[in-house]
Protein backbone atom coordinates (compact mmCIF):
# COMPACT_ATOMS: atom_id res chain seq x y z
CA UNK A 1 0.00 0.00 0.00
CA UNK A 2 1.39 3.58 -0.90
CA UNK A 3 2.13 5.89 1.86
CA UNK A 4 -0.56 9.17 0.90
CA UNK A 5 2.23 11.35 2.76
CA UNK A 6 5.19 10.06 0.48
CA UNK A 7 6.63 12.45 -2.37
CA UNK A 8 4.67 12.17 -5.66
CA UNK A 9 7.16 12.03 -8.21
CA UNK A 10 7.44 13.71 -11.57
CA UNK A 11 7.57 10.86 -13.56
CA UNK A 12 7.44 7.02 -13.19
CA UNK A 13 7.58 3.92 -14.96
CA UNK A 14 8.19 0.92 -13.19
CA UNK A 15 9.00 1.74 -10.01
CA UNK A 16 7.66 3.60 -6.52
CA UNK A 17 8.70 5.24 -3.77
CA UNK A 18 8.11 3.61 -0.96
CA UNK A 19 10.46 5.97 2.29
CA UNK A 20 11.77 9.46 2.33
CA UNK A 21 13.44 11.31 4.65
CA UNK A 22 15.14 14.74 4.79
CA UNK A 23 18.11 13.85 6.53
CA UNK A 24 16.90 15.42 9.99
CA UNK A 25 16.48 18.52 8.05
CA UNK A 26 19.85 17.96 6.42
CA UNK A 27 18.55 17.21 3.24
CA UNK A 28 21.73 17.71 0.83
CA UNK A 29 23.40 14.30 0.06
CA UNK A 30 26.42 12.84 -1.95
CA UNK A 31 27.93 9.73 -1.48
CA UNK A 32 26.02 7.42 0.70
CA UNK A 33 26.14 3.62 2.02
CA UNK A 34 23.87 1.70 4.30
CA UNK A 35 24.98 -0.70 6.75
CA UNK A 36 23.37 -2.72 8.98
CA UNK A 37 19.91 -0.81 7.77
CA UNK A 38 21.43 2.37 8.37
CA UNK A 39 22.26 5.35 5.16
CA UNK A 40 25.19 6.67 5.98
CA UNK A 41 25.34 10.43 3.74
CA UNK A 42 28.18 12.97 2.97
CA UNK A 43 26.52 16.32 2.99
CA UNK A 44 27.25 18.68 0.03
CA UNK A 45 26.44 22.24 1.86
CA UNK A 46 25.76 21.16 5.47
CA UNK A 47 29.17 19.80 6.17
CA UNK A 48 29.67 16.35 7.94
CA UNK A 49 27.63 13.36 7.39
CA UNK A 50 24.50 11.86 8.90
CA UNK A 51 23.19 8.66 9.65
CA UNK A 52 19.84 7.32 9.06
CA UNK A 53 18.11 4.39 10.22
CA UNK A 54 16.39 2.50 7.81
CA UNK A 55 15.50 -0.64 8.63
CA UNK A 56 12.17 -0.17 8.36
CA UNK A 57 12.10 1.81 4.86
CA UNK A 58 9.07 3.02 4.86
CA UNK A 59 10.01 4.87 7.98
CA UNK A 60 13.36 6.19 8.07
CA UNK A 61 15.06 7.67 11.33
CA UNK A 62 17.87 10.50 10.99
CA UNK A 63 19.71 9.13 14.34
CA UNK A 64 23.02 10.74 13.97
CA UNK A 65 24.77 13.84 12.52
CA UNK A 66 28.50 13.96 13.04
CA UNK A 67 30.06 17.54 11.57
CA UNK A 68 33.14 18.30 9.43
CA UNK A 69 36.04 20.46 10.43
CA UNK A 70 35.60 23.93 9.85
CA UNK A 71 35.72 25.08 5.97
CA UNK A 72 36.30 20.77 5.06
CA UNK A 73 33.63 18.72 3.35
CA UNK A 74 33.19 15.05 4.00
CA UNK A 75 31.55 14.56 0.48
CA UNK A 76 32.38 11.06 -0.22
CA UNK A 77 32.52 7.99 2.33
CA UNK A 78 32.77 4.24 1.92
CA UNK A 79 31.52 1.72 4.63
CA UNK A 80 32.45 -1.83 5.01
CA UNK A 81 31.14 -4.25 7.98
CA UNK A 82 33.10 -2.30 10.84
CA UNK A 83 34.48 0.63 9.61
CA UNK A 84 33.77 3.72 7.83
CA UNK A 85 36.22 5.80 5.73
CA UNK A 86 35.47 9.21 5.34
CA UNK A 87 37.08 11.77 3.14
CA UNK A 88 38.03 15.26 4.33
CA UNK A 89 38.92 17.90 2.11
CA UNK A 90 38.70 21.92 1.23
CA UNK A 91 34.98 22.70 0.95
CA UNK A 92 35.29 23.68 -2.37
CA UNK A 93 31.52 24.79 -3.43
CA UNK A 94 31.84 27.28 -0.25
CA UNK A 95 34.54 29.07 -1.41
CA UNK A 96 34.49 32.05 -3.42
CA UNK A 97 36.36 30.78 -6.46
CA UNK A 98 34.13 28.66 -7.04
CA UNK A 99 30.51 30.49 -6.81
CA UNK A 100 30.72 29.68 -10.38
CA UNK A 101 30.34 26.10 -11.12
CA UNK A 102 32.34 26.04 -14.20
CA UNK A 103 35.67 27.65 -12.64
CA UNK A 104 35.49 24.21 -10.15
CA UNK A 105 35.30 21.57 -13.69
CA UNK A 106 37.59 23.54 -15.77
CA UNK A 107 41.62 23.95 -15.89
CA UNK A 108 44.13 22.41 -12.82
CA UNK A 109 42.49 22.14 -9.53
CA UNK A 110 45.47 21.86 -8.37
CA UNK A 111 46.65 25.25 -9.09
CA UNK A 112 43.73 27.00 -8.02
CA UNK A 113 43.92 25.05 -4.57
CA UNK A 114 47.10 23.86 -3.44
CA UNK A 115 49.98 25.97 -4.52
CA UNK A 116 50.30 29.10 -1.90
CA UNK A 117 50.01 31.21 -4.84
CA UNK A 118 46.44 30.49 -4.85
CA UNK A 119 45.75 31.05 -1.56
CA UNK A 120 47.63 34.68 -1.61
CA UNK A 121 48.82 34.77 2.34
CA UNK A 122 46.14 32.83 3.29
CA UNK A 123 47.00 29.78 5.87
CA UNK A 124 45.26 26.51 4.75
CA UNK A 125 41.94 26.87 6.60
CA UNK A 126 40.63 23.54 6.39
CA UNK A 127 41.32 19.56 6.69
CA UNK A 128 42.67 17.22 4.45
CA UNK A 129 42.62 13.58 4.75
CA UNK A 130 40.90 10.47 5.39
CA UNK A 131 38.79 9.91 8.85
CA UNK A 132 38.21 6.15 9.87
CA UNK A 133 34.91 5.53 12.29
CA UNK A 134 34.38 2.78 13.76
CA UNK A 135 30.84 1.72 12.86
CA UNK A 136 30.30 -1.47 15.12
CA UNK A 137 27.52 0.51 15.50
CA UNK A 138 26.44 2.37 12.71
CA UNK A 139 24.12 5.16 14.94
CA UNK A 140 27.04 5.96 16.78
CA UNK A 141 30.11 6.80 14.79
CA UNK A 142 33.62 6.99 16.66
CA UNK A 143 36.37 7.87 15.11
CA UNK A 144 39.64 6.07 15.42
CA UNK A 145 41.92 7.03 12.77
CA UNK A 146 43.22 9.54 10.36
CA UNK A 147 45.66 9.98 7.69
CA UNK A 148 46.31 13.58 6.35
CA UNK A 149 47.70 14.43 3.16
CA UNK A 150 49.50 17.59 2.13
CA UNK A 151 47.13 19.52 0.01
CA UNK A 152 43.92 20.26 -1.27
CA UNK A 153 42.45 16.23 0.03
CA UNK A 154 40.74 13.36 -0.68
CA UNK A 155 37.79 13.22 -3.48
CA UNK A 156 36.82 9.97 -3.16
CA UNK A 157 37.33 6.32 -1.63
CA UNK A 158 37.18 2.58 -3.20
CA UNK A 159 36.93 0.47 0.39
CA UNK A 160 35.21 -3.48 0.41
CA UNK A 161 37.26 -4.60 3.58
CA UNK A 162 41.02 -6.04 4.10
CA UNK A 163 44.45 -4.53 3.82
CA UNK A 164 43.67 -1.57 0.84
CA UNK A 165 41.82 1.35 0.33
CA UNK A 166 42.48 3.29 -3.05
CA UNK A 167 41.72 6.85 -3.14
CA UNK A 168 42.21 10.36 -5.57
CA UNK A 169 44.15 12.42 -3.82
CA UNK A 170 44.90 16.27 -4.41
CA UNK A 171 48.51 16.29 -3.01
CA UNK A 172 51.01 19.65 -3.26
CA UNK A 173 53.00 19.54 -6.45
CA UNK A 174 50.27 18.04 -9.04
CA UNK A 175 48.05 19.41 -11.31
CA UNK A 176 45.19 17.36 -9.96
CA UNK A 177 43.69 14.43 -8.05
CA UNK A 178 45.74 11.17 -8.59
CA UNK A 179 45.38 7.51 -7.83
CA UNK A 180 47.03 7.04 -4.17
CA UNK A 181 46.98 2.94 -2.48
CA UNK A 182 46.82 3.08 1.20
CA UNK A 183 47.33 0.33 3.71
CA UNK A 184 44.54 -0.19 6.08
CA UNK A 185 45.86 -3.42 8.19
CA UNK A 186 45.84 -0.85 11.21
CA UNK A 187 42.66 1.02 11.16
CA UNK A 188 43.64 3.16 13.55
CA UNK A 189 47.03 4.17 11.06
CA UNK A 190 46.20 4.00 7.56
CA UNK A 191 49.17 5.13 5.91
CA UNK A 192 50.05 5.93 2.17
CA UNK A 193 51.78 3.72 0.36
CA UNK A 194 51.87 4.12 -3.30
CA UNK A 195 51.35 6.62 -6.48
CA UNK A 196 50.10 6.61 -9.68
CA UNK A 197 49.51 9.89 -12.11
CA UNK A 198 49.26 10.61 -15.60
CA UNK A 199 52.46 12.14 -17.11
CA UNK A 200 52.59 15.80 -17.26
CA UNK A 201 50.49 15.82 -13.76
CA UNK A 202 53.86 16.07 -11.38
CA UNK A 203 54.58 19.77 -12.06
CA UNK A 204 56.64 19.64 -8.54
CA UNK A 205 59.13 16.99 -10.53
CA UNK A 206 59.41 19.42 -13.46
CA UNK A 207 56.47 18.00 -15.39
CA UNK A 208 54.91 19.33 -18.19
CA UNK A 209 51.24 18.86 -19.37
CA UNK A 210 50.44 18.39 -22.71
CA UNK A 211 46.80 18.76 -22.72
CA UNK A 212 44.74 21.84 -22.97
CA UNK A 213 44.80 23.92 -19.94
CA UNK A 214 41.20 23.95 -19.37
CA UNK A 215 40.75 20.71 -18.89
CA UNK A 216 40.08 18.82 -16.10
CA UNK A 217 42.71 16.37 -16.17
CA UNK A 218 42.47 14.65 -12.52
CA UNK A 219 41.34 11.34 -10.86
CA UNK A 220 37.58 11.22 -10.01
CA UNK A 221 38.25 7.41 -8.24
CA UNK A 222 39.28 4.05 -9.22
CA UNK A 223 37.19 0.59 -8.94
CA UNK A 224 39.34 -1.76 -7.94
CA UNK A 225 38.58 -5.68 -8.84
CA UNK A 226 41.74 -8.40 -8.02
CA UNK A 227 44.76 -6.50 -8.88
CA UNK A 228 43.51 -4.32 -11.45
CA UNK A 229 42.00 -0.46 -10.89
CA UNK A 230 39.63 1.42 -13.36
CA UNK A 231 40.24 4.81 -12.92
CA UNK A 232 38.05 7.55 -14.13
CA UNK A 233 40.45 10.65 -14.96
CA UNK A 234 37.69 13.05 -15.78
CA UNK A 235 38.89 14.80 -19.24
CA UNK A 236 41.23 12.42 -19.79
CA UNK A 237 38.58 9.35 -19.65
CA UNK A 238 39.82 5.97 -18.53
CA UNK A 239 42.83 4.47 -16.89
CA UNK A 240 43.32 1.00 -16.34
CA UNK A 241 46.10 0.01 -13.78
CA UNK A 242 48.25 -3.25 -13.13
CA UNK A 243 48.38 -2.65 -9.03
CA UNK A 244 49.31 -6.58 -7.98
CA UNK A 245 52.23 -4.16 -6.33
CA UNK A 246 50.60 -1.54 -4.72
CA UNK A 247 53.47 0.55 -4.39
CA UNK A 248 53.96 0.86 -7.66
CA UNK A 249 51.26 1.05 -9.90
CA UNK A 250 51.51 0.55 -13.48
CA UNK A 251 49.50 1.42 -16.56
CA UNK A 252 47.64 -1.12 -18.22
CA UNK A 253 45.63 1.20 -21.07
CA UNK A 254 44.28 4.40 -21.30
CA UNK A 255 41.63 5.56 -23.62
CA UNK A 256 40.28 9.07 -23.64
CA UNK A 257 37.27 9.94 -25.98
CA UNK A 258 37.37 13.75 -25.21
CA UNK A 259 37.51 15.16 -27.84
CA UNK A 260 34.53 14.87 -29.49
CA UNK A 261 32.46 13.66 -26.42
CA UNK A 262 32.49 16.05 -23.26
CA UNK A 263 34.53 14.42 -20.97
CA UNK A 264 33.98 13.99 -17.07
CA UNK A 265 34.91 10.25 -16.58
CA UNK A 266 33.32 9.45 -13.74
CA UNK A 267 32.81 5.69 -12.74
CA UNK A 268 34.03 2.49 -14.09
CA UNK A 269 32.61 -0.49 -12.86
CA UNK A 270 33.98 -3.82 -13.93
CA UNK A 271 31.58 -6.93 -14.65
CA UNK A 272 34.23 -9.41 -14.56
CA UNK A 273 31.96 -12.73 -15.44
CA UNK A 274 31.93 -11.03 -18.62
CA UNK A 275 34.82 -9.42 -19.69
CA UNK A 276 32.83 -6.10 -19.50
CA UNK A 277 33.37 -1.96 -18.46
CA UNK A 278 30.64 -0.08 -17.24
CA UNK A 279 31.75 4.01 -18.00
CA UNK A 280 29.76 6.41 -17.21
CA UNK A 281 30.78 10.16 -17.92
CA UNK A 282 29.40 12.88 -15.62
CA UNK A 283 27.07 15.60 -16.89
CA UNK A 284 28.98 19.17 -14.68
CA UNK A 285 27.33 21.77 -16.44
CA UNK A 286 23.51 23.15 -16.11
CA UNK A 287 21.54 22.53 -19.88
CA UNK A 288 23.81 20.44 -21.52
CA UNK A 289 26.40 22.84 -21.73
CA UNK A 290 28.79 20.19 -21.60
CA UNK A 291 27.28 18.25 -24.16
CA UNK A 292 25.11 15.02 -23.98
CA UNK A 293 26.93 12.29 -21.63
CA UNK A 294 26.73 8.96 -22.08
CA UNK A 295 27.20 5.74 -20.07
CA UNK A 296 28.87 3.45 -22.12
CA UNK A 297 30.14 -0.59 -22.27
CA UNK A 298 33.24 -1.38 -22.75
CA UNK A 299 34.55 -5.02 -24.15
CA UNK A 300 37.51 -5.66 -21.87
CA UNK A 301 38.30 -9.34 -22.83
CA UNK A 302 42.00 -7.67 -23.68
CA UNK A 303 42.71 -5.24 -20.74
CA UNK A 304 45.35 -3.35 -22.91
CA UNK A 305 42.17 -2.62 -25.53
CA UNK A 306 39.29 -1.72 -24.48
CA UNK A 307 36.79 -1.58 -26.94
CA UNK A 308 33.47 0.68 -26.61
CA UNK A 309 30.26 -1.46 -28.21
CA UNK A 310 27.42 0.33 -26.82
CA UNK A 311 25.72 3.28 -24.70
CA UNK A 312 22.86 2.97 -22.57
CA UNK A 313 19.98 4.88 -23.86
CA UNK A 314 19.25 8.75 -22.91
CA UNK A 315 16.16 9.99 -21.00
CA UNK A 316 14.17 11.17 -23.89
CA UNK A 317 10.53 11.06 -22.57
CA UNK A 318 10.77 15.02 -21.91
CA UNK A 319 13.53 17.80 -22.73
CA UNK A 320 15.84 17.67 -19.96
CA UNK A 321 18.07 20.18 -21.21
CA UNK A 322 15.54 22.72 -20.86
CA UNK A 323 14.18 21.46 -17.63
CA UNK A 324 17.79 23.28 -16.02
CA UNK A 325 20.41 22.57 -14.17
CA UNK A 326 22.44 19.16 -14.90
CA UNK A 327 20.99 16.34 -17.13
CA UNK A 328 23.14 13.51 -17.52
CA UNK A 329 24.89 10.33 -15.68
CA UNK A 330 26.13 11.01 -12.29
CA UNK A 331 26.38 7.67 -10.20
CA UNK A 332 26.20 4.11 -10.96
CA UNK A 333 25.06 1.24 -8.76
CA UNK A 334 29.01 0.07 -8.23
CA UNK A 335 28.10 -3.36 -6.89
CA UNK A 336 29.75 -3.51 -3.74
CA UNK A 337 30.01 -6.75 -1.62
CA UNK A 338 27.55 -5.94 0.82
CA UNK A 339 24.82 -5.08 -1.62
CA UNK A 340 23.16 -5.78 -4.90
CA UNK A 341 25.58 -7.67 -7.40
CA UNK A 342 24.47 -7.82 -11.04
CA UNK A 343 26.36 -8.12 -14.71
CA UNK A 344 22.94 -7.88 -16.09
CA UNK A 345 21.14 -4.89 -14.56
CA UNK A 346 22.46 -1.29 -14.34
CA UNK A 347 21.10 1.24 -12.11
CA UNK A 348 22.20 4.76 -12.61
CA UNK A 349 21.11 8.81 -11.37
CA UNK A 350 20.67 10.83 -14.00
CA UNK A 351 20.40 14.20 -12.08
CA UNK A 352 17.41 16.26 -13.39
CA UNK A 353 15.86 13.04 -15.31
CA UNK A 354 16.28 11.22 -11.72
CA UNK A 355 16.73 7.40 -11.49
CA UNK A 356 16.95 5.04 -14.11
CA UNK A 357 17.77 1.06 -14.44
CA UNK A 358 18.73 -0.50 -17.46
CA UNK A 359 18.64 -4.26 -18.92
CA UNK A 360 22.33 -4.87 -20.42
CA UNK A 361 22.03 -8.79 -20.94
CA UNK A 362 22.56 -7.51 -24.40
CA UNK A 363 25.15 -5.64 -24.02
CA UNK A 364 25.04 -4.80 -27.72
CA UNK A 365 21.97 -3.27 -27.46
CA UNK A 366 21.36 -2.61 -23.72
CA UNK A 367 17.26 -1.06 -22.93
CA UNK A 368 16.18 1.29 -19.86
CA UNK A 369 13.35 -1.06 -18.26
CA UNK A 370 12.57 1.71 -14.91
CA UNK A 371 13.13 4.85 -14.03
CA UNK A 372 12.02 7.69 -11.31
CA UNK A 373 12.06 11.34 -11.37
CA UNK A 374 11.43 12.62 -8.03
CA UNK A 375 9.42 16.35 -7.33
CA UNK A 376 11.56 19.45 -6.87
CA UNK A 377 13.13 19.60 -3.38
CA UNK A 378 10.71 22.04 -1.37
CA UNK A 379 13.95 24.27 -0.46
CA UNK A 380 17.70 24.75 -1.51
CA UNK A 381 20.65 23.73 0.72
CA UNK A 382 22.66 24.65 -2.66
CA UNK A 383 23.93 28.59 -1.23
CA UNK A 384 25.60 28.85 -4.82
CA UNK A 385 23.84 31.89 -7.35
CA UNK A 386 21.74 31.00 -9.92
CA UNK A 387 21.07 27.32 -8.84
CA UNK A 388 17.59 26.21 -10.41
CA UNK A 389 15.44 24.19 -7.97
CA UNK A 390 15.25 21.32 -10.08
CA UNK A 391 15.99 17.75 -8.45
CA UNK A 392 19.62 16.84 -8.83
CA UNK A 393 19.05 12.52 -8.36
CA UNK A 394 22.75 11.98 -7.39
CA UNK A 395 24.40 8.92 -5.24
CA UNK A 396 22.72 5.19 -6.06
CA UNK A 397 22.74 2.43 -3.55
CA UNK A 398 21.08 -0.91 -4.07
CA UNK A 399 20.63 -3.45 -1.90
CA UNK A 400 20.36 -7.44 -1.59
CA UNK A 401 16.98 -7.18 -1.74
CA UNK A 402 16.86 -4.42 -4.45
CA UNK A 403 15.72 -1.35 -2.65
CA UNK A 404 16.55 1.21 -4.36
CA UNK A 405 18.37 4.68 -2.07
CA UNK A 406 18.91 7.99 -3.81
CA UNK A 407 20.52 10.52 -2.49
CA UNK A 408 20.07 14.81 -3.80
CA UNK A 409 22.04 17.51 -3.66
CA UNK A 410 18.72 19.17 -2.47
CA UNK A 411 16.09 16.87 -1.51
CA UNK A 412 16.86 14.33 0.90
CA UNK A 413 17.03 10.42 0.45
CA UNK A 414 15.09 8.54 -1.58
CA UNK A 415 14.15 5.00 -1.19
CA UNK A 416 12.52 3.36 -4.21
CA UNK A 417 11.70 -0.30 -5.43
CA UNK A 418 10.57 -1.85 -8.95
CA UNK A 419 7.84 -2.50 -9.71
CA UNK A 420 7.49 -4.45 -13.29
Amino acid sequence: MTNPDLPKPDYARNMRIVGYSDQGGRPDGVQLMVNKGHAIVGHMFSNGFSVIDCRDPRNPRPVAYVPAPPNTWNIHLQAHEDLLLVINAKNMFAAAEFQDEEQYYKGALGKKVGTAEARGAAERNWTAGMSVFDIADPASPRQIGFMPVEGGGIHRIWYVGGRWAYASALIDGFTDYIFITIDMSDPTQPREVGRYWLPGMNLAAGETPSWDASRRNGLHHAIVHGDTAYASWRDAGLVILDIADRAAPKLIAHRNWSPPYGGGTHNALPLPDRDLLVVADEAVLDKCADGIKYIWIFDIREKSNPVSISTLPTPAEEDYCAKGAHFGPHNIHENRPDAMVSDQVIYATYQNAGVRVFDISNAYQPKEIAALVPPAPKRMMDTRPNRARVIQSCDIWVSKDELIYCSDYNAGLYIMERTG
